[in-house]
């Protein structure tokens, strides 16, 4: 950890550092960067010697800070999850990173109340997973048969027992959805912005080989040059998300031994994570549009105190055949009723806003360019109007019609079903048994067209999951029929409010 602490906190500042460099240079001391450098290699020494942390019979605590001390203390009854993170210098190292989920108060990514473990030595990975999630089968193991388990064999990823039942293992053919999402494009991007801010987009863009390139497509014309432009986008694009891909999910492999769910993946990058049974509350199919379009889809688990909003770790199968999706997701619920039952359709009402809310926005904006053209004297030719206005509105019915056809929610025994969305379509399967609470929320519009939003919340996942635009009429009848007694008096002669 002496060697790893520094170089992250040079990876994590090396914009800082390049700018340190860049200076000395200019200004002719060339010590300004290597002065910047020593002191992260100081601060990221001090993490070492400042970080300490102790497995109690109770509570897990962790106290760390130099100049500001923090002390964290978990019971150990709290924890969610186990994430084992190892990335390329800790496999080297032979170390890795356990992560605690703990649900609401600390473990989100993005908190500086986290718990993370950095340092661990791979062979006591095992039996300290073991221990915080009370497995007992593997905290009986002697500490030798931990240490003999190889950890990142993709047979028995995490030092499980032989029982261990697989669910799924990656196919070399999922990649091809990898290009179906904005992975590919938001990282050209990043990396076109890094370009230019350090100076290297400019000079790439004032090469003679670049500038004849431009030439050539601007005497093609405009049309040729959007044409190469947008090609050239997607292949990149798409070679980008694959590559992502094959090093965030490379070696998936999802077990179920009875108690514990285990994700393993990545190939750089390792990353394990266990999800206990127990605290497993439903899934997540995620639909969007693009997958929906080559019959894909990734799933999550919803679990008790792990919220993939936080950037925890409630990944089961990245983007996959619908069809693999499906049945892993029965696996884990232990039943397919919740992914098999019919939808209920939730109306005339409930169709006719989401066409109003696609195709209203589109007639305004159409009307406003309409509008500004002729005050300020430019009319547009009116064939090439006439095409993009029927285009728009026919594209925004199309949309207003899949979103209603994606608006569904059923309950059999046991669960809640809900699917809403179009361009990012979520089916979620929750236990009744997980929610803690409901709410029948109606907006000035919604009463008007006699529906009603019911909202289930919950400690599991997102905290809430809502079923839009239900006919008002039936809004405690559902709540009556996934919690009897919840909606008990409402369905007698209550009403929504």
């Amino acid at each position: 950890m002496l060697l790893i602490h520094p170089v992250e906190e040079i990876a994590k500042l090396f914009p800082v550092l390049i700018g340190s460099v860049l200076l000395g240079s200019s200004r002719g001391n060339p010590y300004w960067g290597l002065g910047v450098a020593g002191l992260l290699v100081l601060v990221g020494l001090a993490r070492w010697f400042t970080t300490s942390y102790r497995i109690g019979p109770a509570h897990v605590e962790l106290r760390r800070g130099l100049l500001r001390r923090r002390e964290l203390s978990v019971p150990r009854s709290r924890i969610r999850s186990v994430d084992v993170d190892r990335r390329v210098l800790h496999r080297l190292l032979g170390l890795a990173v356990v992560k605690i989920g703990t649900g609401q108060s600390v473990g989100s990514a993005t908190d500086h109340n986290r718990f993370e473990l950095n340092g661990i030595a791979i062979e006591d990975v095992p039996a300290l997973r073991a221990g915080l999630l009370g497995d007992g089968l593997a905290a009986a193991a002697p500490e030798s048969t931990a240490a003999r388990t190889p950890v990142d064999s993709v047979r028995a990823p995490m030092g499980t027992a032989p029982s261990e039942r697989e669910l799924a293992r990656l196919r070399s053919g999922w990649v091809r959805y990898a290009p179906f999402s904005a992975t590919g494009l938001i990282g050209i991007a990043a990396v076109v912005g890094l370009a230019f801010q350090y100076g290297i987009g400019e000079q790439l863009t004032e090469s003679d080989t670049v500038a004849r390139g431009v030439d050539a497509l601007a005497a093609a014309g405009i049309a040729v040059v959007v044409g190469v432009a947008v090609v050239v986008i997607l292949v990149v694009a798409s070679i980008a998300a694959c590559i992502r891909y094959l090093l965030l999910y490379g070696n998936l492999l999802v077990t179920d031994d009875g108690r514990m769910l285990r994700v393993g993946r990545g190939l750089l990058r390792v990353r394990h994570t266990t999800l206990d049974r127990a605290r497993l509350r439903g899934v997540d199919v995620h639909e969007p549009v693009a997958l929906r379009l080559v019959g894909a889809a990734r799933l999550d688990a919803i679990m008790t105190g792990v919220s993939a909003e936080r950037g925890e770790s409630s990944l089961v199968l990245p983007s996959a055949p619908d069809g693999e999706v499906r049945r892993v997701a029965g696996e884990v619920l232990t039943t397919d009723s919740p992914l098999t039952v019919p939808l209920v359709p939730h109306g005339a009402a409930a169709r006719r806003r989401r066409f109003t809310r696609a195709v209203a926005p589109v007639v305004c904006l159409i009307a406003a360019g309409i509008a500004l053209t002729t005050i300020l004297d430019r009319p547009l030719p009116l064939p090439a109007t006439t095409a993009g206005t029927v285009v728009l509105v026919v594209a925004a019915a199309a949309l207003g019609w899949d979103r209603y056809r994606g608006l569904g929610h059923a309950s059999p025994p046991g669960y809640l079903v809900t699917r809403a969305g179009s361009v990012d379509r979520h089916r979620v399967c929750l236990e009744s048994d997980g929610i803690i609470g409901w709410t029948v929320r109606q907006t000035f519009f919604q009463r008007r067209a006699g529906v009603a939003t019911v909202i289930a919340a919950t400690p599991a996942g997102a905290g809430h999951y809502e079923v839009v635009d239900v006919p008002e009429s039936d809004a405690w009848a559902l709540i009556e029929s996934v919690t009897p007694g919840a909606g008990d008096i409402w369905t007698r002669g209550g009403h929504a409010s």
